[in-house]
């Protein structure tokens, strides 16, 4: 009988038909990155950062690799702690070996091939070559942060960044002209929504000497976040970025607004009802400023944070003990994307779900608003966090092209804090030409090469470049 076994992640990954490797090795493969949103640390590019070993690049802050970790039994202090580098990194081997079609298994392949020329299978039995392989070449210097940049033909940046933040390390950036990327800060106002956060009034006041004003009124945190986003307007931002569980769009007056601002500033606790209007004015008001700027608005939710309180004691937020938050917002997503659209105070929007189940709500939602002139004026965000693997991101696919346009989508980000990640981008692409080939395959969608190529070659790339208003870096 003929062996029909294909090679292990050889150059047609995931491409199991003439058309998707068609598809992906003549119009795919070359085409440049926009990374959209990630969590980059831009000092980091700014310094041109180099790494000390492959556990500082794999392991430092990637929660993704502590929770399955964690779920082979492995002690924390080889997770977040300071155990020895070569045996943290022995025992990531480990992990990696047992778990079998998860996406970290694909991703951390992917860039050991397209980052260390090293095929080995990782295991605990290579690690200790993987490790000599991977530090020799990052004490070489080759892989520096912006060489990574380069190498992984990284043409946007969209960092994550406070409103209060200088920015500096984007201004050095800025002034770089052999970088051949552009790196630009997002709005990213989540503290502003926490009215009921003890730490409220001093963010707020925070905030406010950062713009130049006094924190006396609502009216004057309006005027703060204002004068904030103008100057990250000047900095280049294209775009907002908000993780938050939705909120019911509970409409209240600018006295009541006042009244609640002035209690969580004096350390008075707000109730459910005014927090949820507080929070919908604020939206409301970032949005209108949003459309004004011309920025991209972009919406995370559906998660429910630190679930697990001993270790959330321990080791802190963003650690990796998130899940995916099950009540799904869709109705308050609509009234307040209908609130803006009644004033024309509709920026163009992306809706990120972490709940897969809300796929086909959220591309029929995504239709009921509209622009002439805006190909896909609201978008379903690509498949996110717990999602971005190859069910999750057929999933995204089928229901995408179901409910909506394809061709319109802005296709992949990283959402990530390792400089690797864009082995992502690459991983993304070879699903979506698998999945456009499978169709043709089948029967299903006529095999036009030229129609087809230039949908992949916009999902790729040229959709989010035009989304967002950017030019390239010259």
């Amino acid at each position: 009988m003929e062996n029909t076994r294909r090679a292990f992640m050889d150059k047609d990954f995931l491409l199991d038909t003439d058309e998707a490797r068609t598809l992906f090795h003549k119009y795919a493969e070359s085409m440049p990155i926009i990374d959209y949103h990630c969590h980059i640390d831009p000092k980091d590019i700014a310094e041109d950062k180099c790494f000390d070993s492959i556990t500082e690049l794999w392991l430092g802050g990637d929660h993704y690799k502590w929770r399955a970790m964690r779920q082979c039994g492995i002690e924390e202090k080889y997770i977040t702690g300071k155990a020895d580098d070569r045996e943290r990194f022995r025992l990531w081997c480990r992990t990696l070996s047992q778990a079998a079609g998860s996406p970290l298994y694909h991703w951390s392949h992917l860039e050991l091939q397209r980052y260390f020329d090293c095929t080995l299978p990782i295991c605990e039995k290579n690690a200790d070559e993987i490790y000599r392989v991977c530090n020799e070449k990052l004490k070489s210097g080759s892989l520096s942060a912006k060489k990574i940049i380069k190498m992984s033909g990284v043409k946007v940046i969209g960092t994550t960044d406070d409103p209060c933040d200088d920015l500096h390390w984007h201004k050095i950036i800025a002034q770089d002209k052999e970088l051949g990327c552009k790196v630009i800060p997002t709005f990213r106002p989540d503290k502003v929504l926490l009215v009921e956060d003890s730490g409220f009034a001093e963010y707020v006041k925070t905030l406010c000497k950062a713009a130049g004003v006094g924190p006396d009124s609502f009216e004057a945190l309006k005027k703060a976040l204002s004068q904030r986003m103008g100057f990250f307007a000047e900095m280049g931002c294209r775009s907002s970025d908000q993780s938050t569980v939705m909120f019911p769009c509970t409409r209240i007056s600018a006295a009541e607004c006042e009244r609640v601002f002035r209690k969580s500033m004096a350390g008075v606790a707000v109730s459910e009802k005014e927090r949820l209007g507080f929070i919908t004015e604020v939206m409301l008001f970032l949005a209108g400023e949003y459309r004004r700027h011309g920025w991209v608005m972009q919406l995370h939710f559906g998660v429910a944070r630190n679930s697990c309180t001993r270790m959330f004691e321990a080791v802190g937020r963003d650690t990796g003990f998130d899940r995916i938050h099950s009540d799904a917002p869709i109705e308050s997503l609509a009234a307040f994307l209908d609130e803006l659209d009644k004033t024309d105070s509709l920026p163009k929007t992306v809706l990120y779900s972490l709940d897969p189940t809300m796929n086909t709500a959220l591309d029929v939602l995504a239709k009921c608003f509209n622009e002439e002139g805006v190909c896909g004026k609201v978008q379903h965000g690509a498949a996110w966090w717990f999602n971005d693997n190859i069910g999750g991101i057929r999933d995204h696919l089928r229901s995408l092209c179901e409910q909506g346009v394809l061709g319109n989508f802005i296709g992949m980000l990283t959402d990530s804090r390792c400089l690797l990640s864009y082995t992502r981008h690459e991983y993304f692409r070879r699903i979506l030409c698998a999945y456009l080939g499978r169709l043709c395959a089948d029967g299903e969608l006529f095999p036009d090469e030229e129609t087809l190529g230039e949908i992949v070659r916009n999902v790729s790339f040229n959709n989010a470049m035009r989304y967002f208003d950017i030019e390239e870096a010259q």
